[in-house]
């Protein structure tokens, strides 16, 4: 067990699914982010949307579908997450409601906070506006990061600051992000062609193996450290409705979860330096039967145990 992991930090497995606090995989609800590996708490902000709003329910949604996954051992990685990685659900961030400043510097204090205490930021959005003071915190402690990017969208538009589609242009701009070691996966709109991006569209990833995706992150990213931020209208609409801006022709959830399964495979001697992790832009009053909220869920936890597979390897 990880020497950050203690019996306080376990959760409590034996809780029924349909029953109890809704933390994030029934994780214990703390502060101390110096006795965490990763810190999960949520974004509920939604002012950025261009479409449909509602993803400031999301990280509650996500919360909520988390419990149907907490069983213990994932398929097929063979092991807990919670076993190896101590995981904390440190709740929302609060801001005043109406005013976009005051959030976006609430969620950079956060990741701040969380990058100096050692632990892995891990937040729900929230519209895709907010991974954009994330960034700003998590940089002001690892330095410019490579973005690993799962979307519908660049996100690289050169609109109003405060939009969800303008801040991946934004944060390479000013200095946040290495936009010439990053990767956008699942893209299928339009972008503007006058930047350092490497994008892999939607047809061509769906047509590719998992593993010729994962090598393709590898390849590009190396060691630099690398936020990964998963945008849930990567998902074609059939398998996520419930976002605000869904486009068809994208993935599939067993082909993203397959990409991400490949990756400690494609490693050899290079380490996916992961130190930011975010999911986003689920939506849950568009949602059906919570197919939407189980798919945000499901990433999570698998992206929980990339993040224990590539500590321990």
């Amino acid at each position: 067990m990880n020497e950050r992991s203690s019996n306080a930090l376990k959760g409590l497995r034996t809780a029924n699914s349909f029953s109890g606090m809704p933390s994030f995989f029934r994780r214990h609800v703390a502060e101390d982010f110096a006795a965490a590996d990763v810190v999960v708490y949520g974004l509920p902000y939604d002012l950025g949307t261009s479409n449909r709003a509602g993803s400031r329910f999301g990280p509650r949604a996500i919360r909520e579908a988390s419990l149907q996954l907490a069983w213990g051992e994932v398929w097929p990685w063979g092991f807990d997450p919670f076993d190896r990685l101590a995981v904390i659900d440190a709740g929302d961030i609060e801001y005043p409601y109406a005013d976009p400043k005051a959030f976006t510097d609430a969620a950079s204090e956060r990741a701040r906070a969380v990058a100096e205490a050692g632990a892995v930021p891990f937040s729900l959005g929230g519209d895709h506006s907010v991974t954009f003071g994330t960034l700003n915190g998590i940089s002001e402690v690892t330095g410019p990061v490579a973005l690993l990017q799962f979307d519908a969208h660049s996100d690289t538009s050169k609109g109003h600051a405060g939009q969800h589609g303008t801040m991946f242009r934004r944060g390479a701009e000013s200095g946040q992000i290495l936009a010439d070691k990053s990767l956008q996966i699942g893209i299928r709109t339009a972008y503007l062609k006058d930047d350092d991006y490497m994008r892999l569209h939607a047809p061509d990833v769906m047509a590719a193996a998992p593993q010729e995706v994962a090598r393709a992150i590898v390849d590009r990213i190396g060691e630099t450290p690398c936020y990964l931020t998963f945008d849930i209208d990567c998902l074609d609409p059939s398998f996520a409705p419930g976002t605000g801006t869904p486009i068809p022709g994208g993935l599939s959830t067993l082909h993203v979860l397959e990409i991400l399964r490949a990756l400690p495979g494609h490693l050899e001697n290079d380490r996916l330096n992961l130190v930011g992790l975010d999911i986003v832009e689920v939506a849950p009053c568009y949602d059906h039967a919570q197919t939407t909220s189980l798919a945000a869920a499901q990433v999570a936890q698998e992206l929980l145990c990339l993040l224990a597979s590539l500590r321990s390897g």
